[in-house]
């Protein structure tokens, strides 16, 4: 079931006062799989226009295979969390900070895709106290030029015109061929087609497109950070992908000095969901023993 958390929460006390941010934390829509045991529980955070329904085949794979507490998580201005025109990854990691505090977690382990990869990092950066190990999932800690072409996609998608009364099939179905000209990847319509809902008889983005288009330098950038931290990451990329180079082995070592760095064969971008399994085998292998 996923639940939202109430605002002003929480049951841990607060971190001390040069720890804490000037960031307004929203209460994140979340769901809790499995029961808390030894290990830190595993935290999982989605990508750009995902939700944490990304991970929900991850996480009961995880629970099943190796017990535990697994939470998936809907970001600021994603799924059915609050939106709010601010959208970086300070903010981001201080909503996470939130509510590991009001669900009385005081170490995780993180894994993160894409832009909840980058929440990750600044999250251990920022608090390395909070995570015992994380994984970036096929991105770095540093600059993505890659999709230049979001800004034309969020675009259209705020173009896009359904009218009333239309069944959620031939709203879907509308709102795809309305796409199709600047989105030409259908599986790529498809997913930011999981985005359109509908609201008193009014077919909405879920995502907040303006946060997202105001903050997208900040979205594609990584924020700047002098002290590493020191604890076990993995950089699990995808063969197929781009998104982690050579190029960004400096930054990584710099940041993240006790960090492997592995790829998938055959996996592209959304490595979790072009190889499964072997995503799987690789997380349970990094995981410190129970």
């Amino acid at each position: 079931m996923l639940r939202r958390l109430p605002r002003g929460s929480a049951r841990s006390p607060l971190p001390p006062p040069a720890a804490r941010s000037a960031v307004t934390a929203v209460p994140l829509a979340h769901v809790e799989m499995g029961v808390r045991g030894t290990r830190p529980p595993l935290v999982l955070l989605h990508g750009l226009f995902g939700s944490h329904g990304n991970f929900q085949t991850v996480a009961k794979a995880l629970v099943r295979r190796v017990g535990g507490q697994v939470l998936t998580m809907d970001a600021r201005n994603h799924g059915s969390s609050p939106h709010s025109p601010l959208m970086t990854y300070e903010a981001m990691s201080v909503d996470v900070q939130h509510l590991l505090a009001h669900l009385g977690i005081r170490k995780c382990i993180l894994v993160g895709h894409s832009m909840g990869g980058k929440t990750a990092m600044v999250l251990a950066l920022q608090r390395p106290d909070l995570v015992e190990r994380l994984i970036s999932v096929d991105i770095g800690p540093t600059s993505t030029a890659l999709i230049s072409e979001f800004p034309a996609y969020i675009s259209a998608m705020k173009s896009v015109n359904i009218p009333a009364g239309l069944s959620r099939s031939a709203a879907r179905q509308l709102a795809d061929s309305q796409l199709s000209s600047t989105v030409q990847d259908p599986q790529l319509r498809q997913f930011l087609l999981t985005n359109l809902v509908e609201v008193e008889g009014r077919y909405i983005w879920r995502v907040n497109l303006d946060a997202i288009s105001h903050h997208f330098a900040d979205i594609m950038s990584f924020p700047v950070f002098h002290k590493p931290y020191p604890g076990p990451v993995l950089f699990l990329g995808g063969s197929n992908s781009p998104y982690i180079s050579s190029k960004d082995y400096p930054e990584i070592q710099r940041l993240f000095p006790k960090a492997d760095v592995q790829f998938i064969e055959g996996a592209g971008h959304i490595v979790h969901q072009d190889k499964f399994e072997d995503f799987i085998t690789a997380v349970l292998n990094f995981l410190p023993p129970p």
